[in-house]
């Protein structure tokens, strides 16, 4: 009885008190219920069978220790139900006791990879700085993670083309100490920094000494790597350096393709007197190989025709009139069939100097010759006939198209040189026959050798209108800059209206051109008012333009006005604009004012005057208004601090230059004071 008593308080929950007075326990024991001990039973239906440890017949308890045992069974007696629950429940009383944990969760560990890949799109985003304080704060100091040999390739890279070359090294130089191997991506990033330096001397110290350092290792260099490389001798170094590069290339089995070419192009254009000649030879050599040019090739050789001379015309008609049209067209054939370029026949022919000629340069010119001498007798030079055009084209000799041409004459503009390859129209019918289409940079460089004139515009302007060519304001101001120096203010005026047209905004660099075509103080004065109205502030370059229109006209009022103009704009002189002034002062050599008058030299000697007052304001000034006329001591004026570097440059230039006439002045007084004495 008392078992299933025990197991139905259990199972109910009920308070035990009440239960204990419901059932009267006997009087005669006085012994205290035992606690119950609960043991699980293996009968079938899992009950659990609860069993007391004293003895059913106990003694009925005296009021007094009755109360005490319900109150050691208060604690059991106070709940009411006995139901599961969830640790976190039972272990609620004790959390106002004990302190509470924090559990900080780790920052998330990224990997090598990620960084690249954000380091490459902060890169792309021109964000270099960024990528580098990722790399080097949160990569390495941060989480620390040990970088890879792509964390080190995309930052160098990037300071590739910045032309941050110290950072590109020092980047290198850590990845070798930390034992990582560079990858050709790695070689070439390098190289390519060399040839982006702003200094081409530090470029080609480091690209010597890297070259260097991969033929002791005997690391074999692919053809992008090799290209890296002969980009940077043709930016820093000469056209020899680059022919062995090349010679280097073919040695190893490398292809040669346009892009080889195109750096071979890029290093003709390193010599300033003969470039035009050797990109022509070139030119031959990359046809007679079977390489067809690409726009990039055609905007090389319109760059050295456009900046580059021709040299001598009679050395020039031998080298590139020389091989008739039926031998190029077998060395075409045997050179497609063998997928490269007869490299000592171009060195050696780029080699070839004016005047008398060594042992190897005649040995080259013999083995031409006889090698003319042995063909057909019909294809020797012959005049030109009347028919053909008084200027030929150089590229359509190269190519069989014309007859052959006794020699070339002199050229000296640009113009010229261009007429020489055809002019603007044979070279895009040339790029149209190899199917080649023109970019911007090609028409732009067409207009900058092109004869000013509404009709040589309106051709570019239908050939950007075929190729879907958008023009920019650089292309109208290279117009503008042609039609200004020749004179032409109708050619300008017909560039604006169609930029008008095209809905293309003017800058300060059109002004700029339109301010050479100002031959009388009323436009200059009319272009300054112009650029105003435009929203313009005019700088030293439109200055500059107009003086040199002025002085090249002698009209000293006119340069008098300018003068009081950039005095009043607070535009100071650079030294090119002290040059042109100095030229302007100076009197006619051999000239003697004290033996004749000339009224026009009045005003020379009106314009000194005025010149050297004018030099007293623009310079640094003290705060006493004083000039200051000691440049070693270095002392700056409170304007002078505010100002740029640029425009204390130009001061400095200008109390040169004022120093220099001072001691002119001083010359020519001790000149005629021993004139006097002698007389």
């Amino acid at each position: 009885m008392l078992t299933s008593f025990a197991c139905l308080l259990v199972r109910n929950g009920r308070n035990a008190s009440v239960l204990s007075a419901r059932f009267p326990r006997p009087q005669t024991q006085r012994t205290v219920l035992s606690p119950w001990v609960c043991q699980s039973s293996t009968a079938p239906s899992d009950t659990t069978v609860c069993q007391s440890a004293s003895k059913p017949t106990n003694p009925p308890l005296h009021p007094a220790e009755q109360e005490n045992f319900e109150s050691l069974s208060a604690g059991l007696s106070s709940r009411i139900s006995f139901k599961k629950s969830h640790p976190d429940i039972r272990d609620q009383q004790h959390e106002e006791e004990q302190p509470e944990r924090v559990h900080r969760r780790l920052p998330r560990r990224n990997t090598a990879y990620w960084y690249f890949l954000q380091c490459k799109k902060l890169i792309r985003e021109n964000k270099l700085e960024e990528a580098l304080e990722l790399f080097s704060s949160n990569m390495l100091q941060g989480e620390q993670l040990q970088p890879e040999e792509y964390n080190y390739t995309v930052l160098i890279g990037g300071c590739g083309r910045a032309g941050n070359i110290k950072k590109a090294f020092k980047l290198y130089n850590d990845m070798k100490k930390r034992g990582l191997e560079a990858s050709d991506a790695t070689y070439t990033s390098l190289f390519n920094a060399c040839a982006e330096s702003a200094s081409h001397t530090t470029g080609l110290q480091q690209a010597l000494k890297l070259e260097e350092e991969l033929r002791r290792k005997n690391y074999p260099l692919s053809t992008i790597t090799y290209h890296a490389l002969l980009k940077t001798h043709a930016v820093t170094n000469h056209l020899q350096a680059c022919l062995h590069i090349v010679r280097e290339m073919l040695q190893n089995k490398h292809m040669v393709t346009q892009e080889t070419l195109h750096y071979l192009l890029m290093g003709c254009f390193k010599d300033k007197a003969n470039g035009f000649r050797m990109a022509l030879q070139v030119w031959r050599q990359m046809l007679q190989s079977g390489i067809l040019p690409d726009t990039k090739n055609y905007n090389l050789l319109l760059r050295t025709a456009r900046d580059c001379g021709f040299g001598d015309p009679a050395l020039a008609s031998e080298v590139l009139l020389n091989t008739p049209c039926q031998i190029r067209a077998k060395r075409n054939v045997t050179s497609r069939s063998q997928g490269g370029i007869d490299i000592d026949l171009l060195e050696r022919q780029l080699s070839i100097q004016p005047g008398p000629q060594s042992e190897g340069q005649q040995d080259a010119t013999r083995g031409e010759k006889e090698l003319n001498n042995s063909e057909d007798s019909t294809l020797a030079l012959v005049p030109v006939s009347p028919s053909e055009p008084t200027s030929p084209n150089v590229l359509d000799l190269f190519e069989g198209r014309i007859s052959t041409i006794v020699s070339l004459s002199a050229v000296h503009k640009p113009s010229d040189r261009l007429a020489l390859i055809g002019g603007a129209e044979g070279v895009l019918g040339n790029m149209a026959a190899k199917g080649v289409s023109p970019d911007l940079k090609t028409l732009t460089l067409l207009v900058d050798m092109m004869e000013s004139g509404y009709s040589s515009l309106q051709v570019l302007l239908k050939v950007a209108k075929q190729h879907r060519v958008k023009l920019d304001v650089a292309f109208f101001n290279s117009a503008i800059y042609r039609a200004a120096k020749a004179s032409d203010a109708d050619g300008s005026k017909s560039v604006l209206s169609v930029m008008r047209q095209r809905n293309v905004g003017v800058n300060v660099q059109t002004f700029g051109c339109l301010a050479l075509g100002c031959e009388r103080e009323k436009e200059g004065l009319q272009l300054l008012n112009d650029m105003e109205a435009a929203g313009f502030r005019p700088n030293v370059h439109v200055f500059s333009a107009l003086i040199g229109r002025a002085a090249r006209r002698l009209d000293y009022v006119y340069l008098k006005t300018i003068l009081k103009t950039m005095a009043e704009k607070k535009v100071w002189p650079n030294e090119a604009i002290i040059r042109q002034l100095e030229f302007v002062a100076q009197y006619p050599p051999g000239y003697d004012k004290y033996k004749s008058r000339n009224n026009y030299l009045v005003h020379v000697d009106g314009f000194r005057g005025y010149y050297q007052e004018w030099l007293k304001r623009m310079p640094a000034q003290s705060s006493d208004g004083e000039q200051e006329d000691s440049e070693a001591a270095g002392l700056e004026t409170q304007a002078g601090e505010e100002l740029s570097e640029a425009q204390r440059n130009q001061r400095a230039a200008a109390r040169r230059f004022q120093t220099r006439n001072h001691n002119k002045e001083r010359n020519n007084a001790l000149a005629l004071q021993q004139h006097s004495q002698s007389l």
